[in-house]
């Protein structure tokens, strides 16, 4: 692995192509940010990242490979924005991004579509779920779902 600085052109690189990839919509991936903590989540994210960088020994640095560093830095990307959002619902999303989120549609058991309307994580035991209310909006009819998440410890 070279040098993780500011000034090279490959940190540089890794920096422009996660955040292009994590701040914008894609095809298969929403972005989990809101627009209102791009900048700061740019510059804390990416100070965070230098400072872990120039902070290891040289022969870390050497074993570290270009998916390894990539992933840290979206560790930090991630991290990062929690303490920026304003809402609980901002914190799911940043959370769990691929899970669905309000606005989003969803069929019911017939098959009819309704939009998700709220959210809210809850426990059983030692599992957690998200829970996702929905609402048709031709008819009104309110329903409920859960998908289990993942253990993030």
């Amino acid at each position: 692995m070279k040098e993780l600085d500011n000034t090279t052109v490959e940190s540089s690189e890794l920096v422009e192509q996660t955040f292009k990839f994590w701040l914008t919509d894609n095809q298969h991936i929403r972005s989990p940010f809101p627009t209102y903590i791009h900048s700061a989540l740019k510059s804390e994210s990416t100070e965070k990242f230098y400072k872990w960088a120039s902070a290891l020994d040289p022969e870390a640095k050497e074993e570290l490979t270009d998916e390894a560093v990539g992933e840290k830095f979206e560790e930090f990307i991630f991290e990062t924005a929690i303490p920026l959002i304003k809402t609980e619902d901002e914190r799911i999303t940043i959370m769990y991004p691929f899970l669905p989120r309000l606005g989003d549609k969803l069929n019911d058991d017939d098959g009819k579509e309704s939009g998700v309307v709220d959210r809210a994580i809850y426990k059983e035991g030692d599992i957690s779920y998200l829970r996702v209310s929905c609402e048709n909006s031709e008819n009104g009819d309110k329903w409920k779902t859960s998908f289990e998440l993942p253990n993030m410890s």
